[in-house]
């Protein structure tokens, strides 16, 4: 098997090391990540400058972009093969809900099946800095095997949620839905010591919506969830609702 692995957290992440290692024994594993960490990068891709990937060790390379470029350098120039499967993570925080949008590490396994290769994102959900990669990486060793042996239905990857829990404690693993966030924005308004004035984006600790059968559901009560995503955003049970409006191109 070879395989491509990597993430929105940064080459040098503990999460990327822990999955590289843990699907060696697979096959062929070939990393290339940003030079730094880009989360919530979402599915951009860089056009406007030059990208720079410099290789640090054999089969590891640290590229000056996004989670998206790094899928396109690595399967258009930088590998000498296609990969079978692309692994993105593990990143360091929960990808539940709406967060999947913002996601480099969602994005860059959503890019992968873009170009029909089946994809997996993974994240550990932690609040702080994570001490259960190991875990986490060893469950995707398994699902990984799983995804070769059966395949994904078309257009479709996995976006993984683990807790943070060690091995022997965590759930079974349940397919799960999408789950849904209640934001409260909060843009942070200051001058800075210069007299200028500057903005910081944040938000007032956001809730999950406690919905049967989610992402965060399972989570939260010790399960690793396992949430099929689909590149057709199309909302169809809304077209003939505006089919019935009265459009004209005449005013």
């Amino acid at each position: 098997m070879n395989i491509l692995v990597t993430n929105d957290d940064g080459v040098n992440a503990p999460g990327i090391t822990a999955l590289a290692t843990a699907l060696r024994s697979l096959g062929r594993v070939a990393v290339v990540a940003p030079d730094r960490e880009q989360s919530a990068i979402g599915h951009a891709i860089t056009l406007h400058h030059p990208l720079r990937a410099d290789q640090i060790a054999d089969d590891v390379y640290a590229v000056s972009g996004t989670p998206t470029d790094c899928v396109n350098i690595a399967i258009h120039n930088l590998l000498d093969f296609k990969p079978d499967l692309v692994v993105s993570g593990i990143n360091r925080g929960a990808n539940m809900g709406d967060d999947v949008t913002y996601s480099g590490t969602v994005s860059a396994a959503m890019e992968a099946t873009l170009m029909g290769i089946p994809a997996i994102a993974v994240s550990l959900a932690t609040a702080g800095e994570g001490s259960n990669y190991d875990a986490a990486a060893l469950f995707i060793r398994q699902l990984a095997q799983q995804v070769i042996k059966q395949g994904l239905p078309p257009d479709t990857f996995l976006n993984i949620n683990v807790p943070d829990l060690p091995r022997g404690c965590l759930k079974q693993p349940i397919i799960t839905r999408q789950g849904k966030k209640q934001y409260q924005g909060a843009i942070v308004d200051k001058i800075d010591p210069r007299g200028r004035q500057y903005y910081w984006i944040g938000s007032i600790d956001p809730t999950f919506e406690e919905i049967e059968g989610s992402d965060y559901v399972a989570v939260s009560r010790g399960h690793i969830s396992i949430t099929p995503l689909h590149l057709d955003l199309t909302n169809y049970a809304s077209m003939d609702i505006l089919r019935s409006w009265e459009l004209s191109t005449q005013s």
